[in-house]
């Protein structure tokens, strides 16, 4: 089983002139529930190197029981510092992809062709895809093999309005991803804010915030196992 992880290269929010980058726990959670599952985890960004960490994220507030063992794991934290770059992976290597969130995937995965064509090979391939928190909107422009939008008539969920404007960036981000989906005609599904909440369609695999990113892989693992 070997499954690709794709990490955000951005690291500047917008014009605040603060840092972003990919989110600690979701990053932490998923790998964990990979590779003690026995999984291969290829991690991999646009730039390649050392993804950048959303320093919010390394906040003591954040800390769960996983990151708290990443940061005691020396094989986890090299391989975090060496990912590939994304434009040298294609799917036929992997079983399933999987996308952490932290806001940087809002400005440079959203965007990227690289991205898109690689999540609809996978798409095509009838591969599990896996998408957390932010990193649901790196779906806005991935098209289904109809040319449709990708999550038109799909159930999903991701980051919400709510939790947005909890965090106080709903006028920094390039979009929000509730609005974007509502937008592309998805059916977009929501829990409580911060709550624990996945919606699964198909092969497509969505974790709603943080504390959603391990049940998002386990439900992601759980497609591979089927």
């Amino acid at each position: 089983m070997k499954v690709l992880m794709v990490l955000t290269s951005h690291d500047t929010l917008g014009d605040t002139g603060k840092k972003t980058g990919f989110w600690l726990e979701e990053f932490a959670a998923p790998w964990y529930a990979f590779t003690d599952a026995g999984a291969e985890v290829v991690l991999a960004s646009p730039a390649g190197g050392q993804p950048p960490l959303d320093p919010k994220s390394d906040q003591p507030e954040f800390q769960t029981e996983l990151t708290k063992r990443f940061k005691s794991d020396a094989a986890a934290q090299q391989a975090l510092a060496n990912t590939v770059k994304l434009d040298t992976v294609q799917h036929d290597t992997f079983d399933t992809v999987f996308y952490p969130g932290g806001h940087g995937p809002l400005w440079d995965l959203a965007e990227s062709a690289t991205s898109i064509a690689l999540i609809e090979s996978f798409d095509r391939a009838g591969k599990p895809i896996g998408f957390v928190c932010h990193a649901p909107g790196v779906l806005r422009h991935v098209k289904a093999a109809d040319g449709e939008p990708l999550v038109k008539g799909r159930n999903v969920t991701g980051f919400t309005n709510g939790e947005e404007a909890g965090v106080e960036l709903t006028h920094v981000v390039p979009f929000l991803v509730e609005d974007e989906f509502k937008r592309l005609g998805a059916h977009y599904h929501k829990g409580a804010d911060w709550s624990v909440f996945v919606q699964e369609d198909g092969n497509l695999v969505t974790g709603q915030n943080p504390a959603s990113s391990e049940a998002a892989a386990k439900a992601l693992l759980a497609k591979l196992h089927a």
